[in-house]
């Protein structure tokens, strides 16, 4: 569960907004709990009594145990692809992408990699130490978000060539998985996100810079 940073809780119908509270409590009770005793130690119905709610109710926000940790990142796995689908004109796959990264690098967005909000750390650990959340972390990631991606770059090649938009797929979210990872590896030596900032926006340059050299102008969009 996770509250986008520029919703004005106030200004929703009371029960709108009771409804994220309650979701946003579950989540932040759950991480908290497997983070003092560990992912498979605790129980849905552990989480739900300590949250003050319903077995239940915790289902009916999130649909699995695993779901209460991958859920509020599985929301960033069609970026990708909506970074493509929605750059400007005469803009290359391969700049959009880079766009939308530093975008969220200098917001200091988890998807990025570059946050040290405490429970987001915890949940970047909770990952680390839990094979079952490292396999839906790698496998799962992947074969989502790369459907997405090349969907999108076939879709939008004149040559509609399926080699191309599988390759270009699997290069470009590379890219980003090794940098997010750099970050992560930063924030949990204890770095501070501000003070990682310049250092992360080098690499993410220097990053996409090879992958231009062997993608250059692919899949750009009509001027």
């Amino acid at each position: 569960m996770e509250i986008d940073r520029n919703t004005d809780l106030d200004a929703l119908p009371l029960r709108e907004r009771k409804k994220i509270q309650t979701g946003f409590r579950i989540f932040r009770t759950a991480i908290a709990l497997f983070t003092e005793s560990g992912f498979d130690q605790v129980s849905v119905a552990q989480i739900a009594a300590a949250a003050d709610v319903s077995k239940m109710t915790v289902f009916n926000y999130f649909s699995t145990k695993e779901d209460l940790v991958m859920a509020p990142m599985e929301k960033h796995l069609d970026e990708p692809a909506r970074a493509v689908r929605d750059r400007a004109p005469g803009t290359s796959a391969v700049t959009a992408l880079r766009e939308q990264f530093v975008d969220a690098l200098r917001r200091f967005d988890p998807s990025a990699g570059l946050s040290d909000d405490p429970v987001v750390l915890d949940v970047v650990r909770l990952i680390h130490r839990t094979p079952a959340l490292t396999a839906r972390a790698t496998h799962g990631f992947d074969r989502v978000a790369q459907a997405a991606l090349h969907a999108e770059l076939l879709s939008q090649d004149p040559a509609h060539d399926d080699l191309t938009a599988r390759v270009a797929t699997a290069q470009a979210l590379a890219v980003r998985t090794a940098l997010i990872a750099a970050n992560h590896r930063r924030m949990l030596a204890g770095e501070r996100a501000a003070d990682a900032l310049p250092t992360a926006l080098a690499d993410t340059e220097r990053a996409f810079a090879l992958l231009e050299r062997g993608l250059g102008d692919y899949c750009t969009s009509p001027a």
